[in-house]
C-alpha cells in the first residue's frame, strides 16, 4: 500500500475519479488538436459520462470559472490600464474568454466528476494495485 493520489492532485492531472490512475482525456488542454475526452477509464473501465446528458450540468461549473476569469481580467485590465473605453474591456475580456475556453472545457467536466457528483467514489484499490509501477 503506497501512497494514495490526492482528489487535487487527481484534478490537476486529468486523472479518473474512481480509480485516479487513468486518464480521463487524450491530449493536452492546448494543442492543435481537437480536445477529446475518453468515453471509459482505460484502466478502470469507469464510464465518465454517467448518464445522457450528464456533461451539460459542466456548463455550469464553466459558466462560474468564466465569471471568475473575466472579473479578475477586467480588475487587472484596470489596475494597469486605468482606461474608460468600453472597446478596451470588451478585447481583453473577449480574448480572456476564447483563451481559457480549452481550459474551461476539461476542468469543468474534472471538477464536475471529482467534486459534486456524490455517487462517485474513490476506490484506493486500483492504486494499490500498481503497487510501485506507477504510470
Amino acid at each position: 500500500m503506497g501512497a494514495h493520489t490526492s482528489k487535487i492532485q487527481a484534478v490537476l492531472t486529468a486523472k479518473c475519479p474512481k480509480c485516479r490512475v487513468g486518464k480521463m482525456f487524450v491530449g493536452n488542454t492546448y494543442s492543435f488538436k481537437k480536445q477529446r475526452m475518453n468515453d471509459v477509464c482505460p484502466y478502470c473501465g469507469f464510464r465518465f459520462e454517467i448518464e445522457p446528458g450528464y456533461f451539460y450540468a459542466a456548463m455550469y461549473v464553466s459558466y462560474v470559472l468564466s465569471v471568475g476569469q473575466v472579473l479578475a481580467a477586467g480588475l487587472l485590465t484596470y489596475q494597469i490600464s486605468k482606461s474608460e473605453s468600453p472597446w478596451v474591456y470588451l478585447g481583453v475580456l473577449m480574448a480572456t474568454i476564447l483563451i481559457f475556453a480549452p481550459f474551461n472545457f476539461r476542468y469543468s467536466r474534472l471538477i464536475l466528476l471529482h467534486y459534486l457528483t456524490p455517487k462517485v467514489k474513490y476506490d484506493p484499490k486500483y492504486e494499490d494495485a500498481l503497487g510501485d509501477d506507477r504510470p
